[in-house]
């Protein structure tokens, strides 16, 4: 570890002896008209683009000019405007981004990152393309796919892509990091996997993802640089503009060890810079792995409370997040430093990897893997109209109206109380969610909310702990209270015979779902 860190103090020196004054980065945002990806003479470039070099933010002059201050170790990439879209590359991977690196990733972290770029480029020129632009669009949102083998890279493949590979009408895909599980070579096998979805694929940096080799945060994010391109990035579409920021601060400053949820300040510099130039009736969509949410100081109060300054002119917002691999629906107010009235929200997403695919395997061979919420593993879709948003969450292998999950015991007895319960897991329900209940053709009633470990999930890991043989899959983790489970007593005085339930939940958008199930009511034999 002491050669380690002598020789990225060494590699540190290096980069700082060279960062003497150099050239500006210059270059154009044009139209690409001819799909080349090369400015031909006739192609015109377009006013009013931003461009970035990760902390700095310009415009471009007239003719599609712009200029960037640039050191030894700058992504430069346009921030891509509405009413464009940017080219791809095989992997259908948006290319916005030019690395410059002279001195490229230290020669010692365990895996690859950017090799010395050599000079500057006289031009760095970005390619955007005419598009129509609605302000009706969407979005595919994966949450952890952390694989950590092939295995799991199949499991991922077969159990997530597979559902959606070629799907219509969306306008690209975004997954909240953790895109791999700390082996980085497997990034290149995800990328190969996401593809197959057939839409402009962009991505989030997970603790997961970062080169545990770095003894300083500005290097934890080596490979995934030169796999993805930018940590801290930005881009719009219709009329919301998307803002992704490396949360991640590797070594935790606190003790050397571990990460902790924050930002440095140049992340902040580029935030600050970027919103300056947004205007304030844009949606802003802010994407990050780790949750704002501070449960056990999982996240540095300053940081949150500096991000939450920068957004207070912007009366519309949403985070993204994911990393617990639960599912979430915080609302954020006064009393957590947020400075507007209306509430800021942060959806924390349930993850294509559930509970790191763990469980029994389906008729595929794929976990089940049900998160310990008792949120079964999905995805989802954000449907955008102007600046306001509606989510859905897709539950793998489910129908989409499939957005409730019902426990009751099988068979209760006759005229007798019981201290079982009837249980509905609302998987996008937060605690002020309105959720009824009826039993057979009854009036319908109100269900209580109650913080309390799912019944369904604990019927799995009661599957395994009481097994004689061995189950095919991984025991699941122990389960965690769920924040979007509801309850209600069984009454006594139900005929013999099999009884329907039927659960209705509203949502925070206020759509209606609802769901049935059964049980049945039983005399004991004498």
């Amino acid at each position: 570890m002491k050669l380690l860190r002598a020789t990225c103090f060494l590699w540190l020196l290096t980069l700082a002896t060279t960062s003497q004054a150099q050239t500006p980065a210059k270059g154009f945002v044009y139209t690409d008209t001819n799909g080349n990806k090369k400015k031909d003479k006739k192609e015109k470039g377009i006013e009013g683009v931003a461009v970035s070099n990760g902390v700095e933010v310009v415009l471009t002059d007239k003719n599609g000019a712009y200029e960037l201050p640039i050191g030894n170790d700058n992504i430069i990439f346009v921030v891509k405007p509405s009413g464009y879209k940017l080219p791809l590359n095989s992997k259908n991977q948006p290319i916005f981004y030019h690395i410059h690196k002279p001195v490229g990733t230290p020669a010692n972290f365990k895996f690859k990152g950017s090799a010395p770029t050599g000079p500057l480029p006289g031009s760095i020129d970005f390619a955007v393309i005419p598009t129509i632009q609605e302000d009706k669009f969407s979005a595919l949102v994966f949450g952890d796919p952390q694989p950590y083998t092939l295995e799991e890279i199949d499991y991922f493949s077969r159990g997530i892509v597979k559902e959606v590979e070629g799907i219509k009408g969306i306008s690209f895909g975004l997954s909240l990091g953790d895109l791999v599980g700390d082996n980085l070579d497997l990034h290149n096998p995800y990328i190969d996997a996401v593809q197959k979805v057939g839409i402009p694929w962009y991505n989030v940096i997970g603790n997961h993802d970062m080169n545990y080799d770095a003894v300083t945060d500005s290097l934890s994010d080596e490979t995934y640089e030169a796999n993805f391109g930018p940590a801290n990035y930005s881009f719009n579409e219709g009329n919301v503009h998307f803002i992704v920021l490396d949360d991640i601060i590797y070594p935790d400053p606190r003790d050397g060890k571990g990460y902790w949820g924050g930002f440095r300040e140049d992340q902040l510099r580029f935030l600050e810079n970027d919103l300056k130039l947004v205007d304030t009736s844009k949606l802003i969509v802010f994407s990050m792995h780790i949750p704002l949410k501070m449960y056990n100081d999982a996240f540095r109060p300053e940081d949150r409370n500096r991000l939450f300054q920068l957004l207070q002119r912007f009366p519309h917002t949403l985070s993204l997040s994911a990393h617990t691999h639960l599912q979430r629906n915080d609302l954020y107010g006064k009393s957590d430093g947020w400075l507007r009235n209306t509430p800021h929200h942060e959806y924390n997403a349930g993850t294509t990897s559930g509970d790191w695919y763990s469980g029994q395997l389906d008729e595929n061979g794929i976990p089940y893997s049900t998160m310990r919420d008792g949120t079964p593993k999905g995805y989802a879709f954000l449907h955008f109209n102007g600046n306001q948003y509606v989510i859905d969450y897709k539950v793998a292998s489910k129908p989409a109206s499939f957005q409730i999950e019902i426990f009751a015991p099988k068979v209760i007895p006759f005229k007798k109380k019981t201290s079982a319960g009837i249980y509905a897991n609302f998987f996008m329900g937060r605690e002020d969610s309105k959720v009824e209940y009826k039993i057979d053709n009854a009036k319908w009633k109100k269900m209580e909310f109650a913080e309390n470990f799912d019944p369904n999930f604990l019927g799995i890991l009661h599957k395994f702990d009481h097994s004689e043989t061995l189950i095919p899959g991984k025991r699941p983790s122990n389960p965690e209270a769920s924040s979007h489970l509801w309850r209600t007593a069984i009454p006594n005085n139900l005929a013999l015979g099999e009884h329907t339930i039927e659960v209705r939940a509203t949502d925070m958008f206020g759509r209606v779902f609802t769901q049935k199930g059964g049980f049945k009511v039983a005399a004991l034999e004498k």
